[in-house]
């Protein structure tokens, strides 16, 4: 991580800390000093719930940084939401209406002052859409850029990628005229016979 630009060894130190827990490694302990590409934050909002939620929380603390929980209305009593500086309700208990409506999410970060929103894993960490909105909103989204999710998104894409940068690759089948044992492979847009 050493050779990465700040941003980018930012972004696995936070996906690494909020996945498998507090990260004792040299370059977490570091202090990180912003350069060009980083943007100065001191609000967390976390856009996720449970163990996931507490991590990120737990990590922000340790970092002197304050957290903003949301909660749907099932979670109105969960540990991430007691733990956390501040806590905002984003909707009723059904995830489509609270942790996965981007508009929710980012009225609370409006809500609470958050200057950066974190998604944790699941629930829109991947959408590049979300992360977008959030930048749009003038916050700091912790993760990997859009752009990077667009492409790394597609199998396909990430394939042709990853070869360029020299990581070894399965060979791929080609197209629907490739036969394995028997069973013809077939676009994945082409209606079954």
């Amino acid at each position: 991580m050493a050779n990465l630009p700040c941003r980018e060894a930012i972004c696995l130190v936070h996906f690494r800390t909020a996945a498998y827990g507090p990260v004792r490694s040299r370059v977490a302990a570091t202090p990180v000093r912003p350069g060009p590409r980083m943007t100065r934050f001191g609000t967390v909002l976390v856009a996720n719930r449970g163990e996931i939620a507490l991590r990120v929380i737990r990590a922000a603390a340790a970092s002197g940084l304050r957290s903003v929980a949301v909660y749907s209305d099932a979670d109105r009593d969960a540990q991430h939401v007691r733990e956390a500086d501040v806590a905002v309700r984003i909707g009723p208990a059904a995830a489509s209406e609270s942790y996965l409506s981007g508009p929710a999410l980012l009225a609370a970060a409006e809500r609470s002052g958050a200057d950066a929103v974190h998604p944790g894993y699941g629930f829109l960490s991947e959408r590049s859409a979300f992360a977008r909105a959030v930048a749009a909103a003038g916050r700091v989204f912790i993760g990997p850029p859009a752009e990077v999710m667009d492409v790394m998104g597609r199998k396909d894409e990430a394939r042709v990628v990853a070869a360029k940068a020299g990581v070894p690759v399965i060979p791929a089948a080609d197209t629907a005229a490739t036969r394995l044992r028997g069973w013809e492979l077939t676009a994945v847009n082409e209606p079954p016979r």
